[in-house]
């Protein structure tokens, strides 16, 4: 796994829809993955396979949301699914958890929409901690339930994409 250091943004690439045949690839010595670094005809590709639309459960930013995957219907770019960020916060001492944003709004637009949730986000000081250190949750606390959710969409989105041609 490389990451681009300057960007810190990755790409995936390769073989069948399972997460163990895909990998994620960066770097200066072929393409970064960061929208200043790629060939937009390789950006249309990418968007091509398919969106994923992420959204908080409150009702103005799933009015977003909507308009959205409304978008890329109209220009034939599959949804592969939505995901509901900063779903739920904990609270770290007493463990009480509390919907700031609201329940289920991602969930109720998935259903209008006839799409499927990928998963849930949580509000979480960890994610923002790692990420803003440079090494995200993902891989500085792989076993954390942080990490188990982007992991777990993560092998949502893959299992959805199209199988790339040998």
């Amino acid at each position: 796994m490389y990451s681009c250091q300057s960007h810190r943004i990755f790409q995936l690439q390769g073989g069948s829809a399972s997460v163990s045949n895909y990998r994620l690839v960066c770097g200066r010595k072929r393409m970064c993955g960061c929208w200043e670094h790629t060939p937009s005809e390789q950006l249309f590709r990418l968007f091509q396979e398919g969106a994923v639309i992420i959204s908080t459960p409150q009702d103005v930013a799933l009015l977003d949301a909507r308009k959205g995957a409304e978008m890329f219907r109209k220009v034939h770019v599959p949804v592969l699914g939505l995901v509901q960020n900063m779903s739920v916060f904990q609270c770290p001492k007493c463990k009480h958890e509390t919907h700031i944003f609201g329940a289920d709004g991602v969930r109720d637009l998935a259903k209008t929409l006839g799409l499927d949730v990928l998963g849930d986000i949580p509000l979480h000081v960890n994610i923002r901690e790692t990420c803003d250190s440079g090494q995200p949750v993902v891989i500085s606390q792989p076993q954390s339930d942080a990490a188990k959710a982007y992991l777990k969409i993560a092998m949502e989105i893959v299992r959805r994409l199209p199988v790339p041609p040998a």
